[in-house]
């Protein structure tokens, strides 16, 4: 249900008035709707000329309609208010409340079928008009300008509508479009749609205006026909707010215009003329100056030639506007020609161009139902010829269908971003199904077909990295159901190999490169998952063919051997590094004489006396680290080492160090580069451990 007052822009009242003064709605609009779509409409196409206030219940509406001060008009959406369709009872009960709002003038809107009996239903009430509640613009601004100056004249009005003569009853058949008769048996059929919800009509003459506008639609006012001016309704005033909607002048109302001597407002429009105020400002320009003089004299000349020289102006600005794309500009322009020279020969063409400016806008703008209703307003006014009219009818089928297989390849777009290619309704597959069966053979859905088939080959590449043979399969066969061919599959397959051996070579690569830092580091059992054994374990059973496997095999049971060595001869067990040794192929006898060096027989040399035996020829001093100098901490390390057969140091590592790990890198560093004479035992060189302690002091 509506619940808050729409918005409809607020523009100057209907009433002329003097510059500078505040303007105001000159009538209030009661809107008995459940819908803001129609409040919204309804408000753009009052173009603020009425203060509109929405309400839920007919009660609430003649309520509020009560203590108006202004003239009041009851706008009825009849697609979701129930007391349209009334019984006795409820007539009743309007009834009741009528006699507050007397002269309240009466609107409903009805959508298709409804529009017709209800039409029929009330002819001959006091309903004002029927009207669709699809909105059209230019009817709509039409009815309600002559709705308007009803109720601005019923609220003046002294006498009551009983008073009025016959003829003065207007009654709703007036305003509907001519149709096929209905005959008695459906006139008594629509009866129970009868509600007598109206208000009085004042002036002929302004009915006899808002009738002739609706009958005659595009085609402009009538040329004025010979009779006195007092008789007349003067013709529109000039409209200066923006609109959305086609060009409608407003029905003749003598509202409209400014009241005083002839004399005087030719002046003004001189004035006015001289200094291009043609159409603007609302209250004080020319238009509204020479035609206000022309109905009050019809036969004046001077009148009559200013309309012209506006009128040209204004065909000229029409022109501008249309040229430079400003389609509601033109829309304004025209408005103001009609009301200026609504005989002009060039009005049709106007309205033609136009009517096709707006289509054009609206198509490019993507507002097919904007379109749509331009379609049915040139329909209704006759301003376009039908083969046009079936053009522009096929050119919005086909935008929109365009535009629905645009969004959902959009759709299958978004879902394969996401990750979401084959879930339930919601996914990528689902939506190309749905594009497949609009239209196989649209771009949109070729386009799709494309993106959606490689998402599921990326599937299938990634199973085929990770192994995972079923997944592969699984994703092969959602490409063919989109219609890969079995030869683009084996193809696809054999890329797929060809990537499979390239990410097995680069993981090989990968690995190798971890086993020789691990053994330059001499990490060559341990950490157990971060050492040269592990890396090289990995590398056997992935790649055993691989060519660098033997050398690498060679250098880590080489160096495993000499560990196992320097264990034995500092008197320690050399067990597990033999063991691993005789893994990576280390030579037999190689490994026994280690063993050999390890039996409780074996008068092998004293570990001690050899390092005392050991020349030192370089020894440079370590660095002292630049944070510990800061912080002026001093401290040692313990370090052991072997010296291998050609006097150089391995298998380093801290033994002990205070504080730990402040000179632990600096220590090994240092010891890195030393180098001793090779030390001769039995006339061979041998490996020699070493403990030695580092002492890091401040200097003094």
């Amino acid at each position: 249900m509506a619940s808050a007052p729409s918005t409809a822009s607020r523009s100057p009242e209907t009433v002329i008035r003097a510059p500078g003064s505040a303007p105001q709605p000159a009538v209030d609009v009661t809107a008995l709707t459940t819908r803001d779509d129609f409040l919204l409409e309804l408000g753009q196409a009052l173009g603020g000329q009425a203060a509109m206030r929405p309400v839920d219940s007919l009660d609430e509406a003649l309520q509020s309609m009560a203590g108006g001060k202004r003239g009041q008009i009851l706008a009825i959406d009849a697609r979701e208010v129930a007391d349209v369709r009334v019984d006795g009872q409820d007539l009743a009960a309007f009834a009741a409340h009528h006699v507050q709002v007397p002269r309240a003038v009466v609107l409903v809107f009805a959508e298709g079928p409804a529009e017709k009996e209800l039409g029929a239903a009330l002819k001959g009430t006091k309903v004002f008009a029927v009207l669709p509640a699809s909105i059209e613009p230019r009817k709509t601004q039409a009815v309600f300008e002559g709705a308007m100056a009803e109720a601005l004249a019923s609220k003046a009005a002294p006498t009551s509508r009983a008073t009025l003569a016959p003829e003065r009853q207007f009654a709703i058949g007036a305003f509907r479009r001519q149709s096929e008769p209905q005959s008695p048996d459906e006139e008594r059929a629509g009866r129970p749609w009868m509600v007598l919800i109206g208000a009085a009509l004042a002036a002929a003459g302004i009915a006899a205006g808002a009738f002739w506008f609706f009958m005659h639609g595009n085609s402009g006012p009538a040329a004025p026909a010979k009779e006195p001016a007092a008789a007349r309704a003067p013709a529109p005033a000039a409209i200066t707010g923006p609109t959305d909607s086609a060009p409608a002048p407003a029905a003749p109302a003598s509202n409209f215009l400014v009241q005083g001597k002839v004399d005087e407002l030719l002046e003004k429009a001189r004035l006015a003329m001289h200094e291009r105020r043609y159409t603007e400002p609302a209250g004080d320009n020319a238009l509204l100056y020479y035609r206000s003089a022309a109905a009050a004299d019809a036969a004046n000349g001077e009148a009559g030639d200013g309309l012209q020289r506006v009128a040209g102006v204004l065909a000229a600005r029409f022109e501008e506007a249309l040229s430079g794309g400003r389609v509601d500009e033109a829309v304004l322009t025209l408005a103001n020609f009609k009301a200026a020279s609504s005989a002009d020969a060039r009005v049709a063409a106007f309205e033609q161009r136009l009517h096709s400016a707006e289509m054009s806008k609206a198509l490019a703008d993507g507002n097919f139902d904007r379109a749509a209703a331009l379609v049915r307003q040139a329909q209704q006014s006759g301003s376009m010829a039908a083969d046009q009219l079936a053009r522009w009818r096929t050119d919005i089928a086909r935008r929109q269908e365009d535009a629905k297989l645009q969004h959902l390849a959009g759709l299958v777009e978004d879902r394969i971003r996401d990750g979401k290619l084959t879930e339930a309704d919601d996914s990528a597959r689902s939506y190309l199904q749905q594009l497949q069966t609009s239209a196989p053979a649209s771009a949109h859905t070729q386009r799709a077909v494309h993106a959606l088939t490689t998402a599921y080959l990326k599937k299938a590449r990634e199973a085929v990295l990770a192994k995972n043979n079923a997944d592969e399969e699984r994703w092969l066969n959602e490409a063919r159901g989109l219609g890969m061919k079995a030869a683009e599959i084996t193809t696809f397959q054999h890329e797929l190999v060809g990537a499979r051996q390239k990410a097995v070579q680069a993981e090989t690569d990968r690995t190798l490169q971890l086993t020789r830092a691990a053994l330059r580091d001499g990490r060559l059992t341990d950490p157990a998952q971060d050492s040269a054994a592990w890396y090289l374990g990995q590398l056997q059973s992935g790649d055993p063919a691989n060519a660098a496997l033997p050398d690498a095999s060679r250098e880590l049971s080489g160096k495993l051997l000499e560990r196992a060595r320097a264990a034995v001869l500092a008197g320690k067990s050399g067990d597990a590094d033999l063991a691993q040794a005789k893994r990576w192929g280390a030579d037999p006898k190689e490994v026994l004489a280690v063993q050999q060096l390890a039996a409780p027989n074996s008068k092998g040399p004293d570990p001690a006396s050899l390092a005392s035996s050991l020349k030192r020829l370089r020894a440079p001093s370590p660095d002292y680290p630049a944070t510990a100098q800061a912080q002026r901490i001093a401290g040692s390390v313990t370090l052991e080492y072997t010296v291998d057969t050609s006097g150089e140091t391995r298998d380093i590592h801290v033994v002990e160090a205070t504080p730990p790990g402040v000179f632990d890198q600096a220590a090994i560093n240092a010891v890195k580069h030393w180098r001793y004479a090779p030390l001769l035992v039995n006339g061979a060189a041998v490996d020699v451990p070493v403990r030695t302690r580092m002492r890091f002091e401040l200097p003094k």
